[in-house]
């Protein structure tokens, strides 16, 4: 395939680009480079894929690049750009949201559906469910979105299926469970838990620790984006890990693969849902999605990364 990644020097971005080029497909990466984390982060993600048969990559924003002539040809686009995080969504900072994951979204359908692309796949979020009225969630639950940033992706989710049903634009919204693994966004719990760990800092920790996530390896993520781009089915579909743990089963095993940490407790956050489980039935049934990375095991290559680059760092 010939396939667009926008977001690619992100987290999952640059895992699905190496995973689309080891499976053959000619990969044209798109991402803004904003500073939401330290822009090197995103550079050495960036390192791992430049200069690789097959990668092209394009610096810029999509609310201004010329996405017709960048989407002519393309077979499947992997829509991952956008604002990150849920904490930083509030106040003034939600107009940045609106942005990156509103306006941008719209006109990625917009040039979709001009350029008559085959496939478009679209990274949606758990956040849409905010607090659940049943768990493990199916996609037929009623969204309640609990933070600003799961309001805006639910509002791309649904110019997604209004450019679905009213202009047969071929796109599959995933709402991706908590997602970890190696080069993890250095603002997310998991990275800044190991972080802790390595370097004998604290680790924060927001409410008593009993609440749970549906933890969902990065590799199952990028796996399963690519068996739904090979789909013809469209529509929404929960990817999730299966087996939803609490933050202190996970401190437990931090602490058995590193050393434990010093937590330091703090007040449950707004826009945080107490608990997340997803029901995985429609994405395996419609594209035979199967999460095979276990927490224990995912953890285990978050760590060995992590010590991989703390020793580069120290060198």
């Amino acid at each position: 395939m010939r396939a667009i990644v926008t977001g690619a020097a992100g987290f999952i971005g640059s895992h699905l680009c190496e995973y689309l080029l080891a499976d053959g497909d000619d990969v044209l990466g798109i991402d803004a480079m904003t500073d939401y984390y330290p822009l090197a982060r995103k550079e050495a993600n960036l390192a791992r894929l430049l200069g690789r048969d097959g990668f092209t990559f394009r610096r810029g924003d999509l609310l201004t690049l010329p996405l017709g002539r960048e989407f002519a040809g393309v077979e499947a686009l992997y829509h991952l750009a956008g604002q990150p995080g849920v904490r930083a969504s509030w106040g003034p900072e939600f107009a940045v949201y609106l942005e990156r994951n509103v306006r941008a979204t719209q006109r990625v359908l917009e040039a979709a559906h001009e350029a008559r692309l085959p496939r478009m796949i679209f990274a949606s979020s758990s956040s849409v469910y905010g607090d659940a009225e049943t768990c493990p969630t199916a996609e037929t639950e009623r969204p309640r979105p609990v933070s600003p940033y799961g309001v805006s992706k639910l509002a791309a989710e649904h110019l997604c299926e209004i450019y679905r049903n009213s202009f047969a634009v071929p796109v599959t919204s995933l709402r991706l469970f908590t997602v970890y693994g190696p080069r993890q966004r250095p603002d997310m719990a998991f990275s800044r838990l190991i972080t802790a760990a390595l370097t004998d800092g604290t680790f924060p920790l927001h409410g008593d620790g009993e609440q749970t996530r549906d933890f969902t390896y990065v590799t199952d993520v990028v796996s399963a984006m690519r068996r739904a781009a090979l789909s013809p089915w469209n529509g929404v579909a929960n990817i999730g890990g299966g087996l939803p743990v609490t933050m202190n089963q996970i401190l437990a095993v931090v602490a058995e693969l590193i050393a434990p940490v010093r937590v330091v407790h703090h007040a449950a956050q707004p826009g945080d849902a107490r608990h997340t489980a997803a029901d995985i039935t429609t994405a395996r049934e419609a594209f035979g999605y199967r999460p095979v990375t276990g927490v224990r095991e995912g953890l285990a290559a978050m760590v060995e990364a992590e010590r991989a680059a703390w020793t580069v760092t120290r060198s």
